[in-house]
């Protein structure tokens, strides 16, 4: 949402909610409210809503430049229980939400038509893989030649982040390819052990299904490899040999919102 802010229509009207406030003071000024429980300190809002809705775009643009500051100020700010999540869950309800309702109110309210918040359509696309590099390989360069650009997680420098604090800083990628490959093995006690994807790739499928929507995953399937019934309803397509897989994914990218080249597509 912040890249959204900063589109270059809004900025006459983003400066002018902003113009004099201190978002570090305003910060520091609510630090204050604290007392010794966990939990206990508030947001110290003017009463002037033309300046509460410039500090929360300020407060946006800083907690947007920083994952783990953000994640620390929900604890701090929305304190829910101990769960960290429940801390950004109440910054998201309380916070992000009633800003974009008050925020659009405030453009319309300038009359202003021509100030959309629309977002720029990211040709990147999440790849999360398992142990199988060639499918891997496979599917990025086939992104890589209908114009798309793919990115894989595990490639991404790990600068101290989790694989989720690496998806928050490509927040600006809204597709995921997720490779189901026969890189493990498992069974119910006493069964036969049969071919599975390894249990982060399931749990990485799962994240984005949460974060993205079923529509924006699609999970290519090769070999034998079962799909759990947790994730019935999600797209898997199976990654053939004969390239069959390649207009089945594109099929799921252009349903998302992606413009796709046929033509690419076919001689890919």
């Amino acid at each position: 949402m912040a890249q959204l802010l900063r589109h270059p229509d809004l900025e006459p009207y983003n400066a002018e909610l902003t113009e004099g406030l201190d978002v570090e003071a305003f910060i520091a000024e609510s630090e204050k409210t604290g007392g010794s429980m966990v939990g206990s300190a508030q947001l110290a809002w003017p009463d002037e809503p033309k300046q509460a809705l410039g500090l929360t775009l300020l407060l946006i643009e800083k907690l947007a430049a920083d994952p783990g500051y953000a994640t620390n100020f929900g604890h701090h700010f929305f304190y829910s229980g101990k769960k960290v999540i429940a801390g950004i869950h109440a910054l998201t309800g309380q916070l992000i939400i009633p800003f974009v309702r008050d925020y659009k109110s405030y453009i319309q309210a300038k009359g202003s038509t021509d100030a959309m918040l629309k977002a720029q359509f990211s040709r990147k696309v999440f790849i999360v893989h398992g142990h199988d590099d060639g499918a891997r390989e496979t599917v990025a360069r086939f992104l890589e030649r209908i114009g798309l650009e793919a990115i894989i997680l595990h490639e991404q420098a790990n600068q101290g982040r989790t694989i989720i604090e690496k998806v928050v800083a490509h927040s600006d990628v809204g597709f995921a390819v997720v490779l189901l490959t026969p890189d493990d093995e498992g069974c119910v006690k006493g069964g036969t052990p049969e071919p599975r994807a390894r249990q982060n790739v399931l749990l990485e499928l799962g994240y984005f299904i949460g974060r993205l929507g079923r529509d924006k995953v699609c999970a290519l399937k090769r070999g034998a490899v079962e799909i759990p019934s947790d994730f019935a309803g999600v797209v898997w397509e199976t990654m053939d040999s004969g390239g069959g897989w390649k207009q089945a994914l594109a099929r799921e990218l252009e349903a998302a919102g992606h413009s796709i080249d046929w033509n690419k597509v076919m001689r890919a």
